[in-house]
């Protein structure tokens, strides 16, 4: 049973919450059963002209892409996109994936994330598609799920907890953004609670490993932390899926580029932008 839950506002198209990933795979290494983790969609857009109505363009979006990239070392392809595209489709095809198939929610949306920084566009039927078939599902019977009104519901109550966010975020003002009706939570941000009591602690926005290391140290400071992994192998072995060099970096808690050179020995890289994405060699 869990001591502690996460509740991760996130958004499948966001570099930001992709790039605060490896803080989030670290909190697993360390604390595994001992940490339930749950997801609420932001939805960035629900239409591309969301995002031209802010003024925000294909090159702009690059430009930023390139910058995150730079300062945070997951591999983002920073090629200027063909168009803005809306995140609608795939927030809503994970929260299809959480109430019918939860088991394949996590892969799914690694998937999304994935094609996005490669520079797929998340609201077409192929990258879709694609990402369906990489988490395990059936597209036409994601597409069948994603339709229904319990999907929509869930989605739209997601929606309005990021838009709702706490008092104690609120406080921390400069990490949250503006929606049409006020400020809601930027990507990623947590909640976090402690299960025994309901204690809980708000964690806006992107924040360094040490935020959340504080948090749950001061809110759990009972609970048993694993060891570090002791090979860039037993961490590819422990996720099962590929890993980009910072985020093994950060499990570790070794240099981006001691993980790079490690990896190299012993797995097969899938290069993109600036660095790539590990899996062990055959």
């Amino acid at each position: 049973m869990a001591d502690v839950t996460i509740t991760e506002y996130t958004d499948p198209g966001c570099p930001w919450a992709y790039s605060a990933e490896p803080f989030r795979r670290r909190i697993m290494w360390l604390y595994g059963e001992s940490i339930e983790w749950r997801r609420r969609m932001v939805v960035l857009a629900e239409d591309p002209q969301d995002y031209l109505d802010k003024g925000f363009t294909p090159e702009m979006m690059a430009q930023g892409l390139a910058k995150i990239a730079r300062e945070h070392g997951m591999p983002i392809d920073t090629a200027v996109r063909p168009r803005m595209a809306a995140t609608a489709p795939a927030c809503r095809a994970v929260v299809a994936a959480r109430l019918h198939a939860p088991e394949a929610e996590d892969g799914l949306l690694r998937a999304f994330r994935l094609r996005a920084m490669r520079g797929e566009l998340l609201d077409e039927q192929a990258t879709v598609h694609g990402a369906a078939a990489d988490a395990g599902l059936d597209p036409q019977q994601l597409d069948r799920l994603s339709a229904g009104e319990d999907v929509d519901a869930a989605m739209r109550a997601d929606m309005a907890h990021a838009r709702e966010p706490s008092a104690a975020a609120r406080v921390l003002d400069e990490r949250l953004a503006n929606w049409s009706g006020g400020r809601r939570y930027t990507c990623p941000s947590y909640e976090i609670r402690r299960d025994r009591d309901g204690v809980q602690i708000a964690v806006p926005g992107f924040q360094p490993f040490a935020a959340y290391d504080v948090v749950l140290a001061n809110l759990v400071p009972g609970l048993d932390r694993r060891d570090p992994p002791r090979s860039v192998l037993e961490v590819l072995e422990w996720a099962g899926e590929p890993l980009a060099s910072r985020e093994v970096a950060v499990v570790m808690d070794i240099d981006h580029a001691a993980a790079r050179e490690e990896l190299g020995r012993v797995a097969d890289e899938e290069h993109i932008g600036a660095d790539g994405l590990w899996s062990a060699a055959a």
